[in-house]
């Protein structure tokens, strides 16, 4: 048996195979400090990993040894303090570790064991277990798939793809090839022998000469083999590229004037999260980014992240608008459909009623998963109760969540986006 032992350096002198055994050995410490993380820094500063802490008492090793053995007797005085299974405290100040406080010459103790991760890293504890939901048309790898389909025959191949027929009819045919002439003249001779025999029993030197060339044609026909390596036929398989299945997202944003500064860069976080995990886990999807107020527009990345545009609001625009580019450019036979909107909840009354009315006959029938964010502190309002009955239509395709601030944004993420097990 044979070992590969990859002895590649990283950045810092440390070997890679070793430094992906600890991150997969403290995986569950790594990514509860990576989702803290999240909650305290900015989405959009991606270009740096993350700094990462585990305490000292996590990453101690057991360590076996020998009792002194025999019987030992101990006699402990009593105290006014503890009792049986109190855990001690350490003393304050002059201890290690993050404490605090004045100095002491008494006390001890271990710091945490902090480590830096990369960006790859960071994003892939932060994105692990998530995925697009009902993905169901056919899965996004990011590489194209392939069929294996019969292709004729070949000379050449592997001997599990031998063609058993082919092979024997070829041989067949080849010796026929190569014996034709002997045969024909054997089939004359055997003839004159006959006659010979026949006609003139006496002639026995005739007979001799005869039935000597018959042997020696008999064995020229026999030294042609019965199977030549020229014979063999293999069955030829070739590789036909799958369509890639395509998808989506739709990304609805809502920028009224009812949309504070801090609710829109809520909503922006939201959205810049929802496309890193796009781009990131997905090579073959395409983005849509809408804006509304009053009216809503197809704009690009940019503009949608950074624009100022503001209005009044009326939130059908915005669905009207992702009704007709579905139907222009993304025929639902051939795509997955997927839709992110993000708004405060405040609408034209008579106009969530329209909002519902569109989701259920429009859009929902058609798309794979909808995802709503209402980003309030306060009360919902009647567009939420609306979308509440489209919940209840298209209970597996169709959530909504509420952000309060910044720190909901990746929990709530992780809620909507949560791998799905399947049965």
């Amino acid at each position: 048996m044979s070992y590969v032992i990859d002895r590649r350096l990283n950045g810092k002198n440390k070997s890679t195979v070793n430094r992906q055994r600890f991150l997969r050995r403290y995986r569950e410490h790594i990514k509860k400090a990576v989702e803290e993380a999240v909650s305290h820094r900015s989405i959009t500063d991606m270009e740096h990993g993350e700094q990462i802490s585990i305490p000292g008492r996590d990453i101690d090793e057991p360590v076996l040894h020998h009792g002194r053995g025999g019987k030992q007797t101990t006699v402990h005085p009593g105290n006014k303090e503890f009792s049986t299974g109190d855990r001690i405290p350490r003393p304050q100040g002059g201890g290690g570790g993050q404490g605090s406080g004045k100095a002491s010459n008494s006390g001890e103790g271990m710091d945490e064991f902090v480590f830096q991760i990369t960006q790859e890293e960071f994003l892939d504890f932060m994105f692990e277990d998530l995925e697009l939901p009902n993905l169901v048309k056919r899965h996004l790898t990011g590489t194209d798939t392939f069929k294996t389909v019969r292709a004729g025959i070949s000379s050449e191949g592997n001997p599990s793809r031998i063609n058993i027929v082919r092979t024997l009819r070829s041989a067949h045919a080849r010796r026929i090839a190569l014996s034709g002439s002997s045969r024909a003249k054997l089939k004359v001779a055997q003839t004159e022998l006959e006659r010979l025999k026949r006609e003139e029993p006496d002639n026995f030197g005739d007979i001799q000469a005869i039935e000597e060339e018959i042997s020696k044609l008999h064995a020229r026909i026999n030294r042609v083999p019965f199977l030549d390596t020229f014979d063999l036929k293999y069955n030829l398989l070739v590789k036909h590229p799958n369509p890639s299945s395509k998808a989506v997202m739709f990304c609805l944003m809502d920028v009224s004037g009812s949309m504070t500064q801090a609710t829109k860069d809520i909503a922006k976080r939201f959205f810049i999260l929802l496309y890193l995990f796009l781009k990131r886990n997905y090579d073959k999807i395409e983005v849509v980014f809408i804006r509304h107020h009053t009216s809503a527009r197809e704009v690009d990345e940019e503009e949608f992240f950074y624009s100022r545009e503001t209005g009044g609001t009326i939130v059908s625009s915005a669905l009207k608008l992702m009704q007709e580019v579905m139907a222009e450019r993304y025929p639902v036979n051939e795509w997955n459909i997927y839709a992110a909107q993000a708004s405060d909840g405040d609408n034209w009354n008579d106009d969530s009623p329209v909002c519902r009315d569109i989701l259920i006959n429009q859009i929902m029938p058609f798309v794979q998963y909808f995802t709503y964010v209402e980003i309030t502190p306060r009360e919902h309002q009647a567009l939420w109760y609306e979308y509440q009955q489209v919940s209840e239509a298209f209970a597996d395709t169709f959530a909504q969540q509420q952000l309060v601030t910044a720190g909901d944004i990746y929990p709530v993420f992780r809620e909507l986006f949560q791998r799905r097990l399947t049965a």
